[in-house]
């Protein structure tokens, strides 16, 4: 596969997690368990942080890391889900891993975003400019508040 063809791939799996990753966390904060959503979810992105790794770059960069950190939180969340059935300290492990997976799914989005589409890429050439941080601020502050609701709301019967 070229790295053209690889590349839209990826964009298309990642914007898969991120669609399913959506009423995955509805469900969370209205207790309700998507099952055909999460597992999509769940497969999808971390089909978005492995393939990651299959561009070629000379040295690590902050995607890779992001990427690491997305696939201990995505592991813990299946083990959580799957394994421990969200008894105990899993349902907060659990709901704390995919509401954190899919922010960065979210993240990596946002940067892409403002790298690709030539409106947003001119209010912030360097990824550093105030209208990217303020952008990135409010998917975080929106992320944290979704996922302490989600917390204190999601009781899946067990």
């Amino acid at each position: 596969m070229d790295s053209q063809a690889f590349t839209l791939l990826h964009v298309a799996i990642s914007l898969i997690g991120i669609l399913s990753g959506l009423p995955v966390l509805y469900g969370l904060l209205v207790t309700n368990r998507v099952s055909a959503a999460t597992l999509l979810f769940l497969v999808t992105t971390v089909a978005t942080s492995v393939s990651g790794f299959f561009f070629h770059r000379a040295h690590i960069l902050p995607s890779h890391i992001v990427g690491i950190i997305s696939l201990v939180l995505l592991t813990m969340a299946i083990v959580g889900l799957y394994s421990f059935h969200l008894r105990g300290a899993w349902r907060t492990i659990y709901v704390i891993c995919a509401v954190t997976s899919l922010y960065l799914n979210v993240f990596v989005l946002v940067v892409q975003l403002f790298l690709k589409v030539p409106a947003l890429h001119s209010l912030a050439p360097k990824g550093s400019e105030p209208p990217f941080a303020i952008a990135q601020g409010i998917v975080l502050v929106a992320f944290i508040a979704l996922g302490v609701f989600a917390l204190r709301r999601f009781r899946p019967s067990l």
